[in-house]
């Protein structure tokens, strides 16, 4: 990721108002669960056989070699929304038992082909990814969030249109998925705190995780609020942006950046704009990165018994946007897009 000149900061305003929810408007499940009808987990599995002999080859399949009639339909309404409206969607009604991780994965990919084009995850170029305990600390300067086992994850958000999450396997106990509205967040502080707001329109340097092209410095900038044509477009990770200090070149944190990073993190755990699920093995959840913050209580895993949380991840780059800033788009000509290939952690076997 490089640095483009950064345009002319706005004065912080209210945007996309259609966009906000609250967690009172969303307590009931129903309104963000899709449940998948006979008919079309008939159409999933079809496209599977259809597929099949390409499940060691993912990255050939597009949403032409994994047809869904019905589902498709289904599918543009719910990227729709997405962009436009609420900004995430649990998909349930997959029977876990009935395939193999292999197989788990093509439907995971098929489907996710309907709804946007494959975008790279980390140094690796992997496009669809594993988000399970990797081993790694809490502590480690390497460490991403998908990475890490068992503890809880701060609200963030990833590096693409869309993120996507696929349950193969529940932990003991724990792992809830948490998301909140981050339009209503940044609404709320504009209209409380404009002067912290106009502080995260300004660029802030985040973390590279070690994950930079060789040769470059270790952290980026980017902005945590920008608005481009009228939308909000929202990237944070705070844990990266306080992690970019340990670079001795990085530009140093002002008080003002400090503190309105804290209140977005205190906003979204305040339960006001916030929903708590649960995941049940075989389901789907996508998210609007710009509009949603995702994270996660902490769980429990047994590994002696094979009961071990094990999530699959897709960044999606969505056909909904036709504009965006520059530092949002899906750089196709950067390191991390040289060599894209598909992670094949495999998870514990169910018990």
């Amino acid at each position: 990721m490089t640095d483009t000149p950064a345009p002319p900061i706005p004065e912080p305003r209210i945007l996309e108002t259609a966009c906000e929810w609250t967690a009172e408007q969303m307590a009931d499940p129903d309104v963000w669960t899709e449940h998948l009808t006979d008919r079309e987990l008939d159409e999933i599995n079809d496209a599977l056989g259809a597929s099949r002999t390409r499940i060691d080859d993912l990255m050939s399949v597009g949403k032409a070699d994994f047809p869904l009639p019905t589902l498709s339909r289904r599918l543009k309404r719910i990227e729709a929304e997405l962009m436009n409206g609420r900004g995430f969607v649990r998909l349930r009604g997959i029977d876990r038992s009935h395939y193999t991780n292999d197989e788990m994965c093509l439907i995971y990919w098929g489907i996710g082909a309907h709804l946007g084009r494959p975008w790279p995850q980390n140094k690796y170029g992997h496009l669809l990814g594993d988000v399970t305990d990797h081993g790694k600390a809490k502590d480690d300067p390497t460490a991403r969030g998908n990475e890490l086992g068992q503890i809880k994850l701060d609200y963030h958000c990833d590096g693409s249109d869309l993120v996507g999450l696929m349950c193969l396997q529940t932990g003991v106990s724990g792992g809830l998925s948490a998301v909140a509205n981050s339009v209503a967040l940044h609404n709320e502080l504009v209209r409380t705190r404009p002067d912290l707001a106009a502080e995260l329109y300004k660029p802030q340097p985040f973390d590279f995780r070690g994950e930079q092209a060789p040769g470059a410095r270790g952290w980026y900038f980017v902005p945590v609020f920008t608005e481009h044509a009228g939308r909000l477009f929202v990237r944070l990770i705070a844990p990266y942006v306080f992690a970019s200090q340990r670079h001795a070149d990085a530009p140093r944190l002002t008080d003002k950046a400090v503190e309105a990073l804290n209140w977005m993190q205190d906003a979204a755990e305040s339960g006001r704009w916030s929903v708590m699920m649960d995941f049940l093995p075989g389901d789907m959840q996508f998210i609007n990165n710009y509009h949603v913050l995702h994270g996660r209580t902490a769980y429990e895993d047994d590994r002696a018994s094979g009961q071990v949380r094990h999530l699959k991840r897709l960044w999606l780059e969505t056909e909904v946007l036709s504009d965006r800033p520059e530092i949002f788009r899906n750089r196709v000509a950067d390191h991390w897009s040289k060599r894209q290939s598909i992670s094949r952690m495999d998870a514990q076997p169910l018990s």
